[in-house]
């Protein structure tokens, strides 16, 4: 299988997630896979887009038309093979005749597996975590015959966040967030004995569906290639959750409960359903007949810890031996005839998966078992199934993450005695550098004024350089230092979610409760004062590291201190590994909303002494108030990593870098796209005082300033947010003017139509009061007559997007749309499409970009 997939030479160096997210030529072509080598590749573009189809296995054969065989009109020619009996080939004729051929469909749950297999550990988290998104049952037990052990996947689960609501009633209160890993939940596992005429998967889809609408979690034999043998996928064990929106109307069950679907019958893989009996609250065996052999199996366990049901689908006449056998069992497995249920063709489906819920819905409610996935993987350990988070580097990285965290009790206090560069020393530090800078385009600066910050900058630049790190951060450098890339990966990962797990209570709240900055008492605002709070994220050691690099690079630009005393400048290096294995890095620090200019540039030269020769970069940024979807937008489109959700995600704008593979980057004419989220940087306010409104336009000219394309991310027609308009303005003058793409997110409405004229034509309509506003501020007066003038955008020609809405149905449990993975896929289609063809303006090469981050 690995073989016919193309995937035998990653068993020894496994497919890594940077190898997954490459730009290529398959980047900008919606393409059927062709023979069984396309299907992986086919399988991870769509399952990074969120598409629904993406277990879709289809493969669609092009042949030349001249190579096409030629039909007569009434009957095909026979086509006849002669061959010789001597012939070793024809010795062999009839086993070959067995192993899967090129065109042989594949079932995919073998691609899954396979490609899990041929995965290391970070893609198969990336993996199952689209899959969730997509609202796919996910792998949790990876069957592996050939090398006679069987994976529990905790580490591939555990980066899965889900939100629902208790029941009743639907508020903050009963707003609820957690990961799947660590959620203690009623779990049901559903399981085949010998032969089933009944199908478990569409049974489990049927429980899982609320209302008439079919919901596929699991993969069955109705759909396409469903019917298909498995080769490599029994064994397979799959978890899916249901989790309450807190609509009585909507919600199957009130509470969050975990369901298992066991591939292949059991008495082919009574390890996994042992580990099945030993989690479940209860255990539903399918079968037609009771055989003799199960039986045994069955009447074999002693002392069953959970509750057993049987559907039967009898065949005629063996229905005195099911109940034989039953009789037999009910006082080993402790069941009764309400334990026993009959399913066949005239039996009404609607009526029977009723009575399943009402099964689930009474264990649920008596005292039954609640385990966690992480209760699940210690069962597992027990029972020798070897569990993916048990290496020796997951564990290492583990233990020093939790050095860390267990010192955190308090996240204020925490920053203030640990991260003690940060706050009010780099407050003042970043006001007196931006009022420094401001007198260097002032006519005629004050000599004594200049010497002055010059002065107080240096001063606390000595204070920030007196201390040393203190024991938290010393041992994230020594972390993310690691020798071992693995263990620096895992590292990372283990520090987002222990901090994550050590936040203030207060974050954890619904994500429409957006908090608004408010003014103080005299009506002006505190810039100083964030948005919302701020979370504590890796993103904060980070910041240290780079205010002990900034504090140092000045005093030696100063003289006061020699070169060669340097402690920290290596710090650029070590983050910069970060950045090349996905970790978005700030390049506008959220605390204070200013650019610590000689930690990125710093960075960027490290970026430009690795990449060599591969340096010419094309620079993507998005910007809009946080809530329109951006961050899930460039997720969705290049598979990155940037923090959403509008309530609690941190402040700065953050970059990631994204690899053009070679064959493709003289076409493409750029080697690496360096996209830029402007996170929670643009508020969409005009405030009286115009202060913050100032800064926002700053930093949204800078963010478009270093790009070659600008994306601007809007949740309604008329929402341009000010800050943005000011920046248009101002980029006019300079001459410098992006590729924009305006994109229209619908986020209310899941059956968004499509475009409409008139709103294709929204940027051409007269300027509104807003734009008349901005063009006066900017002194431009009545220059100004539309957006579409001034960014030289015509709506006809592809500049204005409409994205459908994200999700289809009703969150948690609605998956994402079609409709919007395929329009985002467009979108990056066509980004792409004008990058090659020169329409991004000129390509940057990083000093190049180091030259205009000084510059703006």
């Amino acid at each position: 299988m690995l073989s016919l997939l193309g995937l035998e030479t990653y068993q020894v160096q496994k497919l890594s997630l940077q190898d997954s997210l490459q730009i290529s030529f398959d980047s900008m072509k919606n393409w059927a896979p062709q023979v069984p080598k396309d299907l992986p590749w086919n399988f991870l573009r769509k399952l990074q887009a969120l598409n629904a189809e993406a277990r879709n296995t289809t493969m669609v054969l092009d042949v030349p038309p001249d190579a096409r065989p030629v039909e007569k009109e009434h009957q095909m020619e026979e086509e006849v093979i002669y061959w010789d009996p001597a012939d070793d080939i024809a010795a062999d004729i009839y086993s070959f005749s067995e192993l899967p051929t090129p065109d042989t469909p594949v079932n995919p749950l073998d691609l899954l597996c396979a490609l899990l297999l041929s995965s290391d550990s970070f893609l198969q988290q990336e993996v199952v975590l689209r899959m969730s998104l997509c609202q796919f049952a996910l792998p949790l037990v990876l069957p592996d015959s050939e090398n006679h052990y069987h994976t529990f996947l905790l580490w591939a689960l555990r980066g899965i966040l889900r939100t629902w609501w208790a029941q009743p009633p639907r508020g903050v209160g009963s707003f609820r967030e957690d990961s799947v890993v660590l959620c203690r939940t009623p779990t049901f596992a559903f399981v085949r004995m010998d032969v089933s005429s009944n199908s478990k998967s569409q049974l489990l889809n049927a429980v899982l569906s609320p209302g008439h609408r079919q919901w596929d979690c699991f993969w069955h034999r109705d759909l396409n290639l469903g019917t298909n043998p498995r080769e490599i996928a029994d064994g397979l064990v799959e978890i899916s959750w249901f989790f309450p929106s807190g609509r009585e109307d909507l919600d199957i069950f009130p509470e969050p409960v975990a369901f298992l679907n066991l591939r292949g019958d059991i008495g082919s893989h009574w390890l996994q359903f042992k580990l099945l009996t030993e989690v479940s609250s209860a255990v539903f065996i399918l079968t037609d007949n009771i055989s003799r052999k199960e039986y045994k199996l069955l009447y074999s366990m002693k002392e069953p810890t959970t509750r057993f049901y049987f559907i039967l689908s009898p065949y005629r006449g063996k229905r005195n031996t099911n109940l034989r056998f039953l009789n037999k069992l009910i006082p080993v497995l402790k069941i009764d005839h309400s334990h026993v249920l009959v399913k066949v063709s005239s039996t009404d489906s609607e009526s029977f998966v009723k009575r399943i819920r009402t099964i689930v819905g009474n264990v649920m409610r008596a005292p039954c078992r609640r385990v966690s996935v992480e209760d699940m993987a210690h069962a597992a350990r027990k029972l020798g199934l070897r569990v993916d988070e048990d290496c020796e580097e997951c564990q290492k990285a583990k233990d020093r993450m939790e050095r860390i965290t267990r010192k955190i009790k308090d996240s204020d206090a925490y920053r203030r005695d640990e991260l003690r560069l940060q706050g009010d020393p780099w407050r003042k530090a970043a006001q007196v550098e931006k009022e420094f800078c401001q007198l260097q385009w002032a006519s005629d600066p004050p000599e004594k004024h200049r010497a002055e910050l010059r002065r107080r900058l240096l001063e606390l630049r000595m204070q920030q350089n007196g201390h040393d790190p203190t024991s938290g951060v010393q041992e994230f450098i020594t972390g993310i230092s690691s020798p071992s890339l693995g263990e620096k990966q895992y590292f990372l990962r283990w520090m987002e979610w222990g901090l994550a797990r050590v936040a203030q209570p207060r974050l954890r709240q619904p994500p429409e409760t957006l908090l608004t900055l408010r003014p103080k008492h005299g009506g002006t605002l505190d810039l100083s004062e964030p948005l919302w709070p701020e979370p504590l994220g890796v993103e904060h050691f980070l910041r240290e590291m780079g205010q002990f690099y900034e504090a140092e690079s000045c005093l030696v630009e100063a003289g006061r201190l020699p070169a060669g005393q340097r402690r920290f400048a290596h710090f650029p290096g070590l983050a910069l590994e970060l950045l090349l294995k996905g970790l978005p890095l700030e390049l506008i620090d959220g605390s204070t909303l200013s650019i610590p200019v000689r930690w990125v540039t710093g960075l960027l030269k490290e970026l430009h002494v690795r990449l060599e020769r591969r340096s010419r970069l094309v620079v993507l940024s998005a910007l809009g108030v946080p809530g329109t979807g951006k961050s899930t937008l460039l997720n969705t489109m290049f598979g990155l990593r940037f923090a959403t959700g509008k309530s609690c995600g941190p402040r700065g704008a953050f970059m990631q870098l994204i690899t053009v593979a070679e064959g493709f980057s003289q076409d493409l004419g750029c080697d690496h796209i360096l996209v830029i989220d402007s996170g929670g940087l643009i508020s969409g306010a005009l405030t009286s005082t115009g202060d913050r409104f100032e800064l926002e336009a700053s930093l949204a000219t800078l963010l478009m300033g270093l790009s070659n394309v600008t994306m601007v991310s809007l949740a309604e027609t008329r929402d341009i947010p000010p800050a943005i308009l000011h920046a248009f303005l101002r980029l006019e003058k300079t001459g410098h003017m992006p590729n924009y793409q305006f994109v229209y997110q619908n986020l209310h409405d899941v059956s968004a139509p499509g475009p409409k004229p008139r709103d294709r034509r929204q940027l051409l309509d007269p300027p509104s009061n807003l734009s008349r506003a901005a063009a006066q501020m900017e002194k431009q007066g009545d220059g100004f007559r539309t957006l579409a003038g001034l960014a030289f955008c015509d709506p006809e020609k592809q500049h204005v997007w409409h994205i459908p809405g994200l999700w289809h149905g009703a969150p948690p449990m609605a998956a994402v749309s079609l409709g919007y993975s395929e329009a985002i896929f467009e979108l990056k289609r066509c980004l792409l499409e004008n990058i090659r063809n020169g329409l991004s303006n000129q390509n940057k090469n990083i000093q190049q970009l180091i030259e205009l981050v000084r510059r703006l």
